[in-house]
């Protein structure tokens, strides 16, 4: 599903890969050389998130990976704005941000973004979800909703969620919901008949022996509801 609030256009966030450095080099890959083969194999949207890195670190995996990515899939930058904007600075295509409920507020991130920008803010509970969706200066265009699953990719991760919790949550938001958390392809029908907009994916494609592969797989799952499924979720 696309989704665009901002000026930026559409953004299609149905199969949205979240990147983990570690992972991936466990793998035997850059984050670089994974993003290129997920991309590759049917993934829309890609998150850089570099939870330990230090900012020039940060800041040179956004440029290699905007380097190589189509125009049609988004680049989202994970917490750091300061990153996004050098990014943007230097040239890059970069989309937009994503933000946690413990990072700068989303008007504020919105004010030093621009109108331009896409802005993802992760949320957890009906208060997050309904304060994502009045707060008018921030313009939020997506939530990230979960754990939908238990995570080991995320240290303070919520609770999981299951199928069920995720479609109650998102069913409160006029925000399009991408699902994160242990997703799987099995997880894919589900959730877009559920009304997601989208699935985040980390450990499924970073540390896949095959990203390219791990990626299509999740691209199927979530193309098995036809519109007709989908319209009368």
């Amino acid at each position: 599903m696309s989704i665009g609030n901002s000026s930026a256009g559409p953004v299609d966030l149905s199969v949205y890969l979240v990147t983990d450095a570690a992972q991936c080099v466990a793998a035997g890959r850059s984050v670089a050389e994974t993003v290129s083969a997920a991309v590759a194999g049917g993934v829309t949207a890609v998150q850089i998130r570099e939870k330990h890195a230090d900012g020039s670190a940060f800041l040179r995996t956004v440029l290699e990976v905007a380097a190589l990515l189509p125009a049609s899939v988004a680049l989202i930058v994970n917490d750091r704005v300061d990153v996004f904007l050098a990014a943007r600075a230097a040239g890059a295509c970069v989309t937009g941000v994503h933000i946690g409920q413990s990072d700068l507020p989303p008007a504020a991130v919105r004010g030093l973004v621009g109108d331009s920008a896409v802005i993802g803010l992760s949320a957890a509970t009906p208060a997050q979800l309904h304060a994502a969706a009045r707060d008018a200066d921030a313009r939020v265009d997506h939530v990230g909703i979960g754990a939908l699953h238990a995570t080991r990719t995320k240290a303070d991760a919520p609770l999981s969620l299951g199928l069920d919790g995720f479609a109650r949550l998102a069913a409160l938001s006029p925000l399009p919901a991408v699902a994160i958390g242990g997703v799987t392809p099995a997880d894919l029908p589900h959730l877009r008949a559920a009304g997601a907009a989208g699935a985040a994916v980390v450990s499924g494609i970073c540390a896949a022996p095959d990203p390219r592969a791990a990626a299509a797989a999740h691209a199927r799952a979530w193309a098995a509801v036809t519109p007709y499924e989908e319209s009368r979720s």
